[in-house]
C-alpha cells in the first residue's frame, strides 16, 4: 500500500547537510518519492511517499537524522498522495 507524509523537522537541521543525507537514506529504499528542504528558521520539511514500510523506514532515520544533526521536534502528518512526483529530490 502507497502512503505520503508530510514532515516537518525543529532542531539542529540545516548547516550539517541534513538534507545531502535525506537523500542518500531513501537510495536505501527504492522507489520512494518527494523532496526535502530547508524551511523557515532553519528547519527541514520532508514529503516522503512510497510503500508503507519503506516510508516507515525513513520516518525512523528522520527522527534522528545524520550524526551532526540534532532533531528536537518531529511533526508527522499523513496526506494524499500526490500523482506528479516521480523521485526524491533536494528542494532549494
Amino acid at each position: 500500500m502507497k502512503i505520503s507524509y508530510l514532515i516537518k523537522i525543529k532542531g539542529i537541521v540545516t548547516g550539517v547537510c541534513f538534507r545531502y543525507y535525506t537523500l542518500q537514506e531513501t537510495k536505501k529504499y527504492s522507489g520512494l518519492q518527494g523532496y526535502v528542504k530547508n524551511v523557515y528558521e532553519g528547519n527541514v520539511e520532508v514529503l516522503v511517499q512510497g510503500e508503507k514500510e519503506k516510508v516507515l523506514c525513513l520516518i525512523e532515520w528522520l527522527k534522528h537524522g545524520p550524526s551532526h544533526a540534532r532533531v528536537d521536534e518531529i511533526k508527522i502528518n499523513q496526506i494524499p498522495i500526490r500523482q506528479a512526483l516521480d523521485s526524491f529530490i533536494i528542494r532549494y
